[in-house]
């Protein structure tokens, strides 16, 4: 079988690395994500253990359809009884490029025209449509007038990892949070700290990506248990399949710190720990109180900036500020505006280009030279 495992724009070289790391085979990063092939139990895998995956796509046909009466055919001619009966629900979600039609909400429209017809044809009855939580939710990608028509592994957004009770003005979603951490070249060893850290997502992912938690655990069941031919052997493989992963699960890991001026902040990074069962340091403090770690570490942030919230220039000085004396540390930060990255005085050593939702971003990666050693042994 072949899968499509997508992720935020400008990730998809974090996803390549980390689904190569979890020996997964023929993977290739690609526009908007990464292909790999296996059996379905290895997408389930990948579901229950891909930090930086928004999604976990299982290709099912592709055909060209260069209008709409193309597309319907299509997917009509699909054997969807694999995966449906007339009492199951369904949901489409559709992405178009380069093609003739452009507009994805028709393109949907079309395709599920062409699943409940087929499904009528075979079965005599038609299934519902549910938008909020469908037993099977497809995919369908429009690209220079080809559809590839995919079903959802993961059934929803593999970023919601369940843990977060409460969230700050505008949260990092944490498969991005993940891919910033496997891009800083953190090696899961050293200790970390982000400085300013909001919902706590950098520090949470950091603290569960050293201790191996597989971040599917969360969930009671993901899209693929709920088709019609996931059966008995099946099943039990998905359990062995979860019980491999508890007992992976390391008891502690590297220091993982975490710290905010504001003490709502670092109350909600507290819970959402808690919830996620994880251990930090977090502590209320303002950012010019940055300490080196001992030994010196990485400091990952995402300070605030341009639409996501309004940031006096004082705080990005200070921030920049205290990061300079941060000798021998590897300072990762996700600058949403050019401001922070002047505030360094220096070039990066690597950069990438990264989407936060709607907002372009840079993540900037430093090395501060200098002597290591001589840290306080807490950033507190």
């Amino acid at each position: 079988m072949r899968f499509f495992a997508t992720a935020a724009k400008g990730t998809e070289p974090a996803l390549r690395d980390e689904l190569r790391e979890l020996r997964f085979r023929r993977v290739r990063a690609d526009r908007g994500g990464v292909h790999f092939e296996g059996e379905l139990i290895e997408g389930a895998r990948a579901c229950l253990w891909s930090r930086v995956a928004v999604r976990v796509l299982l290709e099912v046909a592709s055909f060209d359809a260069g209008d709409a009466q193309a597309l319907y055919e299509g997917v009509r001619a699909i054997r969807w009884d694999a995966w449906m009966t007339p009492r199951s629900t369904v949901a489409v979600r559709a992405s178009c490029r380069s093609s003739r039609m452009t507009h994805s909400q028709f393109v949907a429209q079309r395709t599920k025209d062409g699943i409940v017809d087929a499904v009528r044809t075979e079965a005599g009855e038609r299934p519902d449509v549910d938008r909020d939580d469908p037993d099977v939710l497809v995919a369908v990608h429009l690209a220079r007038d080809r559809a590839t028509v995919y079903l959802d592994v993961g059934g929803g957004s593999l970023h919601e990892r369940g843990w977060r009770a409460r969230s700050g003005e505008a949260p990092l979603r944490e498969t991005l949070a993940a891919a910033i951490l496997r891009l800083s070249g953190w090696d899961r060893e050293r200790p970390l700290i982000d400085p300013m850290c909001g919902a706590g997502t950098i520090a949470i992912e950091a603290a569960a990506w050293a201790r191996r938690m597989a971040p599917g655990l969360s969930r009671e069941r993901f899209g693929f248990e709920r088709w019609t031919d996931h059966g008995d052997a099946m099943r039990a493989r998905v359990c062995d399949l979860r019980d491999a992963a508890r007992a992976e699960a390391r008891a502690d890991g590297p220091p993982v710190y975490a710290s905010d001026v504001d003490p709502l902040a670092v109350e909600r990074t507290r819970a959402n720990a808690l919830r996620a069962g994880v251990s930090l340091v977090v502590e209320t403090r303002d950012v010019r109180r940055l300490a080196p770690l001992d030994p010196p570490g990485f400091v990952v942030t995402n300070p605030p900036y341009g639409e996501r919230m309004d940031a006096e220039a004082s705080v990005i000085e200070d921030l920049a500020r205290a990061l300079r004396r941060l000798q021998g540390h590897t300072v990762a930060i996700l600058a949403g505006s050019p401001a922070i990255g002047r505030a360094m005085r220096s070039e990066p050593e690597r950069w990438w280009i990264l989407h936060n939702g709607p907002i372009e971003c840079r993540l900037l990666l430093y090395a501060i030279r200098g002597a290591r050693g001589g840290g306080t042994g807490d950033p507190s």
